[in-house]
């Protein structure tokens, strides 16, 4: 493994940090056993930096758990996020602070983030119910040792934000396919130039940086070098840029996880070759092309009151521009439970526009849903789930 320091604290940081948003879930909820096999041997390989927070329904209990029962506080240094959305006043940041430490069985958050701030208004207001005297209050108990904000908006409002306070790191969402979205490619730049930690979220863009590449866009990596899979050249890329500190990976197999250490290990600063960014300029294009809907599948939308499946139906809309109809018609299909009356089609959208408020990636969740629909339910998909329906009563 290796690792970036932190200038601020000291802090040595692998560069592959477990994300743990996207832990596996079973048929009672998260897999324990699972989740505390693979945090095991991320340790085991040298990651330190575990990245949770209050939103990820029960992710802080269960890093919780595995890191007393294994002894593990003293080697990893634990991040979540104070749920500002959930904040009315300023009493509520002492409540969900014990939350978490009750969930997490620690005295103390290594990396405490305000989440998702988007906008210097957003952080203005938590100004002013006292967010930075607490702040004071909690690092000088040591409760928090260092603090930040993760970001989701635009550029300019990242550096206002940046520059209205003295913070200790921040985090961002950055890959090759969005280099110059949100924060981007001068937002990093800035934010390094403090000498802060930048921690890196969707570096393979929820995963269809992954898996969800076209076969012709997988040729031109396979072309470069067959040896690294598609989520390898993701993290590859990132970690060439000196810029960086940490990459989250929101690793939930063991395939993955390996996958994910062998790059770490031989991908220093300055790692990519001239070959290898034309392979990324060709992929860019390519994904471009088929990349619809820019959702990360974050689920922040969820859940619609509607019970409308919106990451799924977003990501078998997009497999139809990569893969062909037909497998995004199954995907559609078994996403949305369609042939069930009780479905999650995108046709069930009443265009509330309560998902469009938690969109980190400001989509316009309403409007794509009635083209999905659209185009993933024509006339004759309608009949056919109405006949099958009837068939199995």
């Amino acid at each position: 493994m290796q690792y970036r320091l932190d200038e601020r604290s000291g802090n040595q940081l692998s560069v592959l940090g477990f994300g743990c948003m996207r832990f596996s879930r079973g048929v009672s909820g998260l897999d324990y056993k699972k989740a505390e096999a693979l945090i095991l041997s991320a340790v085991e390989g040298g990651v330190n930096y575990f990245d949770t927070a209050y939103l990820y329904p029960g992710s802080e209990a269960l890093l919780g758990a595995v890191v007393s029962k294994n002894s593990l506080r003293d080697r990893l240094y634990i991040a979540t996020k104070l749920p500002i959305a959930n904040c009315k006043a300023g009493a509520d940041f002492d409540k969900f602070f014990a939350l978490q430490l009750a969930a997490l069985q620690t005295t103390y958050i290594d990396y405490y983030l305000m989440h998702n701030i988007n906008s210097l208004a957003q952080w203005d207001e938590l100004r002013a119910w006292g967010i930075e005297a607490w702040i004071a209050a909690r690092k000088a108990s040591g409760e928090v040792r260092q603090v930040g904000f993760s970001f989701h908006g635009p550029r300019q409002e990242f550096e206002a934000v940046l520059d209205s306070y003295d913070w200790d790191f921040c985090q961002i969402q950055y890959n090759y396919a969005n280099e110059n979205n949100q924060a981007g490619a001068e937002g990093l730049r800035k934010a390094a130039s403090k000498h802060i930690p930048v921690i890196i979220m969707e570096p393979l863009l929820g995963g269809k940086l992954a898996n969800g590449l076209s076969p012709a866009a997988i040729d031109v990596f396979r072309r470069a070098d067959a040896s690294r899979s598609p989520a390898q050249w993701g993290l590859r890329w990132l970690w060439n840029q000196a810029e960086v500190t940490v990459v989250l990976s929101g690793m939930n197999e063991a395939a993955q996880l390996s996958d994910n250490l062998a790059i770490a290990e031989v991908s220093p600063a300055g790692c990519v070759t001239d070959s290898e960014r034309a392979a990324y300029e060709g992929v860019i294009n390519i994904f471009k092309s088929t990349d619809k809907v820019p959702c990360t599948g974050c689920a922040y939308c969820m859940p619609c009151p509607k019970g409308v499946n919106i990451p799924g139906c977003f990501a078998s809309y997009n497999t139809k521009f990569s893969h062909g109809f037909m497998p995004s018609l199954t995907m559609y299909i078994t996403s949305t439970a369609a042939n069930r009356a009780e479905n999650a089609l995108a046709s069930r959208c009443v265009k509330c526009g309560k998902c469009e408020t938690h969109c980190p990636q400001k989509i316009e969740i309403r409007r794509e849903l009635e083209t999905v629909a659209r185009k993933m339910e024509p006339w004759w998909f309608r009949v056919a789930m109405r006949v099958y329906r009837a068939m199995a009563r």
